[in-house]
């Protein structure tokens, strides 16, 4: 199909697929799993039974009406675009935002593409000796991420389906409480998903596997510290937390960087998404239940701005 057509019919910008096109090229793209395994597939990756009935309803067979020739195109080129940088650590588009209002078959394009290079990324785990339980809890963000995208009304996937691709190459890994991504420098990019307290014994635990994990399963890669970039990282939290919260102590290991703002980033915004998982819900209307959702409020509501800090620790 040509470019122009493709990028028409699926109502984006022609350069967002001439992108996919040429990062794609002739390379292998990977199959899907058959549709009578992705139930099971599926709930080993913690995908939630709502979610789960929505891929499958959209699954793109061969001959389904709901699976158009420009959806097919896009599809095998994204799974062949991310598949060429298998063991990559970059932020990687996938491809171009569709309107997912069309449905299944459009809401969930990146989630088959994801699907797909399961088996080829724990291909690239084994390779590397990576453990099964490290391997299927990593790749098991993706039902998080769906849950986490279904809350905030969709408002979520456009950095979701970039972030997945971490998983989806090897370049990002699972660890107890935090996850670890590689990196080109001499730092390990921590990360801190939606699961429960961030309390020092657990952060503790996840860096002790960190440290013996990838001197062993990635001995060709030199790391000697690990950094960090988020809002939580933000001094000004210090006005409202108690000094032994959690968040307080995760950001007391980190010597920060001189702040400057990241061009993409709005440190506001990113406080929205992960306290409230919403973006458009007016400051009135959102629940005060804790000492952070008050935090969060009372310091929008005084016409100040979160930031979003970068720092590190040695390893």
């Amino acid at each position: 199909m040509d470019v122009d057509d493709v990028a028409g019919r699926l109502g984006v910008p022609a350069e967002e697929v001439d992108r996919v096109h040429r990062l794609a090229g002739d390379r292998p793209s990977a199959p899907l799993p058959d549709r009578a395994d992705a139930p099971a597939l599926l709930a080993r990756l913690a995908v939630r039974p709502d979610d789960a009935a929505e891929i499958l309803a959209g699954w793109p067979e061969p001959g389904s009406p709901l699976s158009t020739p420009e959806l097919r195109w896009l599809l095998d080129r994204s799974i062949a675009l991310v598949r060429a940088d298998l063991g990559g650590h970059a932020w990687l588009p996938p491809g171009p935002a569709l309107p997912r209002e069309r449905g299944p078959a459009w809401r969930h394009l990146y989630t088959y593409a994801y699907l797909a290079l399961v088996d080829v990324v724990r291909a690239y785990h084994s390779d590397h000796g990576v453990p099964d339980d490290v391997s299927w809890a990593t790749l098991a963000d993706l039902g998080n991420n769906l849950a986490v995208d279904r809350r905030m009304n969709g408002e979520g996937w456009p950095v979701m389906q970039c972030w997945l691709t971490l998983h989806a190459r090897g370049g990002l890994y699972e660890l107890g409480r935090l996850q670890h991504q590689r990196g080109d420098a001499e730092a390990i990019d921590l990360h801190i998903p939606d699961a429960g307290p961030l309390t020092s014994e657990a952060v503790d635990a996840s860096l002790d596997r960190a440290r013996a994990f990838f001197p062993r399963h990635f001995p060709g890669e030199r790391y000697t510290a690990f950094s960090c970039g988020s809002w939580l990282l933000d001094p000004q939290l210090r006005e409202y937390l108690p000094e032994d919260s959690n968040i307080v102590r995760f950001q007391r290991r980190f010597t920060l960087e001189p702040y400057q703002e990241q061009p993409g980033l709005d440190g506001d915004v990113e406080v929205l998404r992960f306290v409230f998982r919403t973006l458009d819900t007016p400051l009135d209307r959102l629940p005060r239940r804790t000492v952070l959702q008050r935090a969060v409020i009372d310091h929008l509501r005084a016409g100040r701005h979160w930031q979003w800090h970068r720092g590190r620790f040695p390893m």
